[in-house]
């Protein structure tokens, strides 16, 4: 970690990204105080004292193991014990929805039936902030959507605080509403997804089917930097940035100007895109002469 600052929010379902090998685990492990840091403070809900910290958090570090001829409930009444709370195991099973198969081995359990065991015990001692590290690796799409809509649940229902590390970045879309990506170590953007994939100025990309390319980019070329050619898109069409021009007026003018106009589609920047433009710079540099 180089200087790594993260500011998660009360409430937040908070993505944190970064390639494999960017340092994840290892600022979860730091947090979490299961390794020695050698600078810096951790901060969680108002305290600094690493042992009172553990009480309002929750964690689930990698891939959950659990005694697999046990059942879920017998597995998470032994982390009870161990931990000194034997309260809340019926009531983290039904959370997590797996209360109808808490008698059940464990090893009859799915990937994501385990996952999930490994969520509820994590909130095993009613956490306020709930820390998972890579939540829906190795699942399927299925599994994926289950665990997205308990940690969405558990936010909205019952008020917690979740950071969840991963690198499948359509997952962290979808289910968070601030991220933090990282890359070797450093913070190289933070915020609500919304204003980091809106943050490119007033420029809007559109992807324009047209019936004649030669006369379509003769207006584009006519419209002083209003409109400018960015490069191909899919099926032939041309990929364009606007700006200080809508879709509509663009339709307008190439219709007047006698170009048929067969699609006109606003591309939106997804969090594939930041991701890549803000993890490959130091690359970048790198490879330059």
């Amino acid at each position: 970690m180089r200087g790594l600052d993260l500011d998660v929010k009360v409430g937040d379902l908070y993505g944190f990204l970064g390639p494999n090998g960017a340092g994840k685990t290892t600022a979860i492990r730091c947090i979490l105080g299961l390794i020695r840091r050698d600078a810096g403070e951790v901060e969680i809900l108002g305290e600094r004292n690493p042992v009172r910290q553990r009480v309002g958090v929750g964690s689930m570090v990698e891939t959950p193991r659990f005694h697999e001829w046990l059942s879920g409930r017998a597995n998470l009444q032994l982390a009870c014990a161990y931990a000194g709370n034997y309260e809340g195991v019926e009531e983290a099973l039904t959370r997590v929805g797996l209360i109808e198969r808490a008698s059940d081995p464990v090893r009859g359990y799915s990937l994501g039936m385990k996952q999930r065991l490994g969520i509820a015990r994590a909130l095993i001692g009613n956490p306020k902030v709930l820390i998972l590290d890579e939540p829906t690796n190795g699942l399927d799409p299925r599994g994926m959507r289950e665990i997205r809509d308990l940690l969405r649940e558990l936010v909205r229902r019952d008020k917690l605080t979740v950071f969840v590390s991963s690198h499948l970045l359509a997952e962290v879309e979808a289910m968070c509403n601030r991220v933090g990506i990282i890359d070797k170590g450093v913070l190289k953007a933070e915020g609500r997804v919304t204003e980091l994939l809106a943050g490119r100025g007033d420029v809007l990309e559109v992807e324009l089917g047209v019936t004649d390319k030669p006369a379509a980019l003769a207006v584009i070329a006519a419209t002083n930097g209003r409109v400018k050619l960015v490069g191909d898109a899919d099926e032939g069409r041309l990929l364009v940035g606007l700006s200080g021009i809508d879709v509509a007026t663009l339709n307008k003018t190439l219709v007047d100007a006698g170009v048929g106009v067969t699609a006109l589609l606003s591309r939106t920047r997804s969090l594939e895109d930041l991701f890549l433009e803000v993890t490959s710079v130091e690359d970048d540099l790198q490879r330059k002469p």
